[in-house]
Formats: C-alpha cells, structure tokens, sequence
C-alpha cells in the first residue's frame, strides 16, 4: 500500500501496492467505526448482563441519568432516536419500575419522564461498567499517548463536523 502526503505534511493511503485505489477498511473512518462498533457491542452485553437493559434502554438510562425529569420529546433528541421507538422502550422501562412518568406542572400535555430508584441504581451501574471499560481501553496508553489522542480526536471531530455541514448544504 502506498502512503500519499499532502502539502502540509499529512498522510493517507490512497492506493495499495499495485496502484488500484485502496479498499475502504483501510480508511481512517472504517477503521474508527469497527474500534466504535466493538466497544458499544461490548457495552450492550455489559449493560445487558449488568442491569438487563437493551441498547435503546441503556441509552435512555444513561440520558437521564441524574438530571431532572424531561419530556418524551427532548429524550428522543438527546439519544437521537424517534419519539414511537422511545415510547416503547419506556413503556418496557416503566412496566419494570426503572423510570417514572409524571404530567409537566408547565403544561399538563407534556408528559416527563424521570428515573425511579431502581432506574438510579441501575445507571449507577451503567456508570461504573463504562468507568471500567474506559480504564481498560486507555491503561495501556501513557499519560502524553492520552492527551495526544484526546487532541487528535478533537481536530478529527471538528473536521468531520464540517464535513456534515457541508454535505448538508445545498449544490
């Protein structure tokens, strides 16, 4: 595989030994996404042996956390799902007394949701085993290794934000 440099010293491989474009894997942005697809495929078994909690609950959990009870609606936006398969995860949530539902005092429309002590302990939980994996994952890296990760990713996050904005916009 070759490896092409920009003008200001940056690297990419764009092609393999033979001069053919190089396969997708091999990407920053593949590779990035199977490190993202293995840690939260371990987290789900984790949650889900831990606290009994599927992929959707465990989102949900870890949302409201500690925080004062929100609508429907803005739990949707923070897990970046729609509001019907939000509404049968917290159904199944509170059918099993983890979260509590409660009309808005502001508006009697709105429907809030909050944890219940067993949903507190349960993302009490969820917080240990994602401290845990976190330890795990970075005990191998120095503390300069870290803060330059850490960096990287931030430079990467704010490139690829832009990207998004870009694709986005209207041709």
């Amino acid at each position: 595989m070759s490896v092409t440099q920009s003008s200001d010293g940056r690297t990419s491989p764009e092609t393999d030994d033979s001069g053919s474009p190089a396969p997708i894997t091999v990407m920053l942005s593949s590779r990035l996404m199977v490190l993202a697809n293995l840690l939260k495929r371990g987290a789900i078994l984790r949650y889900k042996r831990l606290a009994g909690l599927s992929s959707v609950e465990f989102g949900l959990v870890a949302s409201l956390g500690r925080r004062p009870p929100m609508s429907v609606a803005r739990l949707a936006e923070a897990v970046g799902q729609d509001k019907g398969q939000i509404s049968r995860a917290l159904a199944g949530l509170v059918s099993r007394k983890l979260i509590a539902k409660s009309a808005n005092p502001k508006d009697s429309r709105e429907v809030l949701v909050s944890l219940t002590a067993a949903g507190l302990a349960a993302h009490d939980a969820i917080v240990a085993g994602a401290q845990e994996r976190n330890r795990l994952l970075l005990e191998q890296l120095s503390k300069n290794e870290f803060e330059t990760l850490l960096a990287q990713i931030e430079r990467l996050t704010a490139t690829a934000e832009e990207m998004l904005e870009a694709e986005k916009a209207p041709r």
